[in-house]
């Protein structure tokens, strides 16, 4: 009698156990959406994946790559769930016809920001006309080869500067952070999205360029063709894009491309 009582009762402590799993538990009962982003977002993505996980029984694996590599590794079909990157390559994706059709969602507004090495003298960038000035007197410049990148070296075309620039204009290799040069030094003036410089060691952030040149990237989600979860990923999709984000977006330099 004591060993059936006692067969019972454990059984009913299983069944409890079971009926009250959180996430956590629940988690390895569902595949793990696999996310892919530019740099630019890495951050704010990290904290938003975590919080996402808490009310979700979907585990989230987050790669955060230079947004060229993440292009390209959608468009040629490897499996993600949610890619994020600058509107104009999730165009690019969606006109390839690499993403499930109408999935894309803008998901933030980003700037471009300045910085020098922590303790370097403050170049003075309130106008166009100081900037350009700080820009030819420098040793030398770094940007990146995102949509910042792209965009700078337009800027200095325009300026008549991009000739006598070239051969002190160090370009990162892709995933690795332009505040990582101007650092080590190797970069006197580094230009990046303010996401990607904020929360750098070893730099100073200056500020973002003057309202005058200054240049907004919008950074959306969508889902490739060929993920297998697109009810979770949608689900990830509207989780970040919601107001509960937007706390995070700014803390991060970014905000909500509502």
């Amino acid at each position: 009698m004591f060993q059936r009582t006692l067969w019972i009762a454990m059984l009913s402590l299983l069944s409890s156990a079971n009926t009250h799993a959180g996430p956590a538990e629940n988690a390895s009962a569902h595949p793990p959406l696999r996310i892919i982003s530019s740099m630019a977002t890495r951050e704010i993505l990290s904290d938003l994946s975590r919080r996402f996980e808490e009310q979700s029984p979907h585990r989230v694996v987050l790669e955060s790559v230079g947004g060229v590599d993440a292009e390209q590794r959608v468009k040629n079909d490897e499996n993600f769930d949610v890619v994020i990157l600058a509107s104009g390559a999730i165009d690019r994706l969606a006109a390839g016809a690499a993403l499930e059709p109408g999935s894309a969602l803008a998901f933030v507004h980003s700037s471009i920001a300045v910085a020098q090495r922590e303790g370097a003298p403050k170049i003075d960038i309130r106008s166009e006309s100081a900037l350009r000035q700080a820009v030819i007197a420098a040793q030398s410049i770094s940007y990146s080869t995102g949509p910042s990148g792209v965009y700078l070296q337009n800027l200095f075309e325009k300026w008549g500067v991009a000739d006598a620039l070239k051969q002190r204009t160090i370009v990162p290799k892709p995933g690795i952070p332009v505040a990582t040069l101007v650092a080590s030094g190797e970069a006197e003036i580094g230009f990046q999205q303010l996401s990607e410089l904020m929360h750098a060691k070893g730099i100073s952030v200056i500020g973002p360029l003057p309202a005058e040149i200054q240049a907004v990237t919008t950074f959306s989600a969508a889902i490739p063709k060929n993920s297998a979860q697109k009810s979770a990923a949608r689900d990830y999709m509207q989780f970040i894009t919601s107001p509960v984000a937007y706390p995070v977006m700014e803390a991060n330099g970014m905000k909500p491309a509502r």
